[in-house]
């Protein structure tokens, strides 16, 4: 045919032999039985993980913490300040902030015990409004009004009296997450010794743990910070807006920060409730629009610029990841979904230079956007000729008349 004839005269049969050699991939005939095996293995593990979650996740949790505070730990010591110490000073450090989150967190509860209380019968009359408006559009009005009246507010009073009560339950967790940020406090004056011996024997493995230190801390301090002033912008402007619970909607911005894509939905839902129950729609309207223009600005604008390339994962695989860990490990898996994912890339991507291929199909797309970029570019000169040639009248492949 005409297309063989023309392939072989622009490509010689050596030209050919080099490119089908190297488009080839190594050949292993037990490829497909390694593929499923370790995705057997991968549901053990994360079946394992689901069972050990009440200690697994206050365990990395620990691990998340010592890591973001390591720097001033390095920083006390290199201003002289004994080792004992500096250890001492990064664990209160990290007890306190995590005692005022908590003691955050009480108060927050306290204010949302109130606030149902107060706005107990307008919730339920909402809840009635919205069960008649789903019945006019037929959706399943039966049930819809069956729930609907048996909604109580008084019963979120009550889970929530037993959720504060049920905190003494949670004095495990406190002595799990503790005692780890004091060992590990301990242990990790050896860290920066250990890596330097080993570092001879595996500089990859030495290299992909420090990046990986490096990527959490950058993104967990910069996740904290940015979601601080995130959640007290949001309280100050619902606080001017009217909104009743204005701290509690502040302190829940502030925790959804860490949950990525998802977090704020979560934490837009509760202030448009109570914005509709004294506001309205008008009133609806404004927190939708403030809570677009100052999340989007920290999360989408300042965020990147700021972590860089941390967080080198797409977001496809970003959103898979909270919901994958929220689902293993509970709640505080969406929260810490993040150093999970990067953790799992160090183990299987990043210590093994047989899977750098893999690494742009995962979120590093510099290389990538590149050749986006010089295809487009090429692409757009292709459109300019093709639009010149048809201006000068001249058919296709034939020179105008002035240039030849």
């Amino acid at each position: 045919m005409w297309w063989n004839r023309k392939r072989t005269a622009e490509h010689s049969p050596g030209d050919e032999t080099e490119d089908s050699t190297a488009l080839a991939e190594p050949t292993n005939p037990h490829r497909n039985a390694f593929i499923m095996m370790g995705i057997g293995g991968a549901t053990i593990a994360a079946f394992g993980l689901a069972a050990i979650a009440g200690i697994f996740a206050p365990f990395f949790l620990g691990v998340v913490l010592t890591i973001c505070v390591h720097p001033l730990r390095v920083w006390l010591e290199r201003r002289g300040v004994p080792r004992g110490i500096a250890t001492g000073a990064v664990i209160v450090t990290v007890i306190g902030l995590l005692l005022a989150l908590g003691y955050a967190m009480v108060v927050a509860f306290g204010q949302f015990g109130a606030l149902l209380a107060e706005f107990s019968d307008q919730i339920a009359a909402f809840g009635q409004d919205v069960a008649a408006w789903l019945s006019s559009i037929g959706v399943a009005s039966g049930e819809v009004d069956s729930i609907f009246a048996s909604f109580d507010p008084a019963s979120l009073l009550s889970f929530l009296g037993g959720l504060i009560g049920g905190l003494t339950g949670w004095l495990s967790l406190l002595v799990i997450i503790f005692t780890m940020l004091l060992l590990m406090g301990m242990d990790a004056g050896f860290v920066p010794t250990l890596l330097k011996q080993l570092y001879p024997a595996r500089p990859l493995i030495v290299a992909s743990l420090v990046t990986y230190g490096a990527n959490v801390r950058r993104y967990m301090v910069a996740t904290t910070v940015l979601g601080l002033a995130q959640g007290i912008v949001d309280w100050i402007a619902l606080l001017i807006i009217g909104v009743p619970g204005a701290f509690i909607w502040g302190l829940l911005a502030f925790v959804c920060s860490f949950i990525p894509n998802i977090g704020y939905f979560i934490a837009l839902i509760p202030p448009i409730i109570f914005a509709a129950l004294v506001g309205g729609w008008p009133m609806v309207i404004v927190v939708v629009v403030v809570y677009a223009i100052i999340n989007g600005v920290i999360q989408s604008v300042i965020q990147p610029r700021v972590i860089g390339k941390a967080v080198n994962l797409s977001q496809t695989i970003t959103f898979f990841s909270v919901l994958f860990w929220a689902v293993v490990i509970g709640p505080i898996g969406a929260i810490l979904a993040i150093p999970l994912t990067l953790l799992v890339r160090l183990i299987l991507v990043d210590s093994n230079p047989q899977m750098s291929w893999i690494r742009p199909m995962l979120g590093e797309l510099d290389e990538t956007r590149e050749v986006m970029a010089e295809l487009d570019a090429a692409a757009k000169a292709e459109r300019k000729a093709r639009k010149a040639e048809k201006a000068s009248g001249a058919p296709r492949g034939i020179p105008p008349a002035s240039a030849m």
